[in-house]
């Protein structure tokens, strides 16, 4: 018989909003007057996320937003958030400059192929820093691997982990720096140790539901990451696929050349094709992929039209 999920019990401060996987998930926490964002989706999703935190604010202003990495996804949210409250925004520190000079090239909007609108901080936070989020104390933890500079946010009298995409349950975000030659595996696989050694009870991912079966989805993680690690095209392969979901997520429905012309013009995409797949045309790549996730439902084929399906 399936197995009945139950929710994690949260502090009465904090709120999920599971979003899906075009935006992050984002973490509300409301202390009296002291409010925070951990997280704010994807551009496209900005509405719906200013909606959400304005619910669940109940007129109270958005003091604090703080994002666990910079891809599109998980900061997206931030320029929309910025002009209703203008809350003190924390970011990660090694991304200040480039933040600072939005500078595209470095913060992967351009590599990707994805939006941002451009947002300012002021502050930052790095391994070793604390927080007071929701009347608790949040210390922050590094953690690169699917991302150089991510960090994640554990509260020790509560055992919760808000992870970023470091640790799903089911596995982990991209290992993004593989892909350009730089180590990734490593660092990913000292976090999952990390986490290990933390007295975590209750996991909320960057993608998918909060979770309490925190050893099996390290188990699941250490054994992907095997897998990965063993042979870096997996790796690259696994990019290509999430790359093109996530532009079917955000658009819907493209016709197979446009999908084409934007994976050949995307930079992460060539670089990718260049340092893994030299040999191979990229719309024979484009056409074993589209099989691939049609085959697991993620989108529909009909004639030169792509579908996604969530």
């Amino acid at each position: 018989m399936p197995t009945t999920y139950t929710s994690p019990t949260l502090p009465g401060t904090m709120r999920v909003f599971e979003r899906g996987w075009l935006s992050a998930n984002n973490i509300l926490f409301v202390d009296g007057d002291d409010t925070a964002l951990v997280d704010s989706g994807y551009v496209t999703h900005a509405p719906q996320t200013l909606a959400l935190v304005e619910a669940g604010l109940g007129g109270r202003a958005l003091r604090r937003v703080v994002n666990t990495h910079l891809h599109s996804d998980h900061c997206g949210g931030n320029a929309t958030l910025q002009r209703r409250w203008q809350p003190r925004t924390l970011i990660p520190a090694a991304e200040a400059e480039a933040v600072r000079a939005w500078d595209v090239d470095a913060l992967s909007y351009r590599a990707t192929g994805q939006q941002c609108d451009r947002f300012t901080f002021d502050g930052v936070v790095q391994d070793g820093d604390t927080l007071r989020l929701g009347g608790l104390d949040w210390q922050v933890v590094g953690a690169p691997g699917h991302d150089p500079h991510a960090v994640m946010l554990f509260a020790p009298q509560e055992g919760i982990l808000i992870s970023g995409d470091a640790l799903w349950e089911n596995g982990f975000g991209v290992i993004f720096p593989e892909l350009d030659g730089e180590s990734g595996f490593a660092e990913q696989a000292a976090v999952l140790a990390r986490i290990a050694t933390l007295d975590v009870r209750v996991v909320i991912p960057g993608h998918g539901r909060p979770f309490t079966n925190v050893a099996a989805a390290l188990d699941v993680a250490a054994g992907r990451l095997a897998y990965l690690s063993a042979d870096a095209g997996r790796n690259a392969t696994h990019a290509i696929k999430v790359l093109v979901k996530f532009k079917l997520l955000e658009q819907q429905r493209m016709r197979r050349d446009a999908l084409l012309a934007w994976m050949a013009q995307a930079p992460l995409m060539q670089r990718i094709h260049a340092r893994f797949m030299p040999a191979q045309d990229m719309g024979a790549i484009l056409e074993r992929i589209l099989a691939s996730l049609a085959a697991a439902g993620a989108l529909a084929l009909e004639g030169g039209e792509v579908y996604n399906r969530d």
